[in-house]
């Protein structure tokens, strides 16, 4: 069980979010829950999951438990919706220097199939697959209420992806909210309750997950 975390359940509402390369888009994501975005290569998944976090020029409103994003500075707001890009940045030359807000147990880290000294390790030794979950932990522990994942097993064989998996549906029953962008139907089966498609920047309406 991933521990470090006390969440509040929150409900994301997104309502005429639109940006350049997006037209607007409106839905609802309650506590708990996980909405999975799909679409080809260069539809608009992670143009919409930037938008949220307000990190581009975007107009629409957004919000988390009734909480406006335009009523919170733009630092704590991403602390409230954190966002994992498909490709995590790393500018420190050791992992751990990078955990500013604290750092994972052995068993957090273990629960992603990490060894207990993988923050010691160089940033330079990581593999893709190893900055993908180190980069989601790191997230994590700002404790945030919503989850934005951009393709969050793209790079993980099997194994991984499946631990990853159990560490989102433990973050599902804490309260966290999820929305993530998957190019794995079995994945959204697994994980989502509803699913959205995107093509050329339009959204269509979600959809419940069969």
């Amino acid at each position: 069980m991933f521990r470090p975390f006390l969440l509040a359940c929150a409900m994301l509402t997104v309502s005429n979010l639109t940006r350049p390369g997006l037209q607007p888009v409106s839905f609802a994501v309650e506590a708990g829950k996980a909405l999975a975005i799909v679409g080809p290569s260069g539809a608009g998944k992670s143009l919409l999951l930037r938008a949220i976090a307000d990190l581009d020029p975007n107009d629409g409103d957004v919000s988390i438990d009734g909480i406006e994003r335009r009523s919170v500075p733009a630092p704590r707001w991403r602390q409230m919706a954190g966002l994992l890009p498909a490709e995590t940045g790393w500018w420190a030359d050791t992992v751990g220097a990078h955990f500013t807000s604290g750092k994972p147990d052995e068993a957090s880290l273990g629960q992603l199939g990490l060894p207990g000294d993988a923050l010691d390790w160089q940033v330079a030794r990581l593999s893709t697959g190893e900055r993908q979950r180190l980069g989601l932990l790191r997230m994590l522990m700002v404790q945030p209420s919503v989850l934005l994942l951009d393709e969050p097993t793209a790079s993980l064989d099997e194994q991984s992806s499946a631990q990853v998996e159990q560490l989102l549906g433990d973050r599902l029953a804490a309260g966290n909210t999820i929305v993530f962008a998957s190019h794995d139907e079995r994945q959204v089966a697994r994980l989502a309750y509803a699913v959205m498609s995107i093509r050329d920047g339009v959204a269509e309406p979600p959809e419940a997950v069969p």
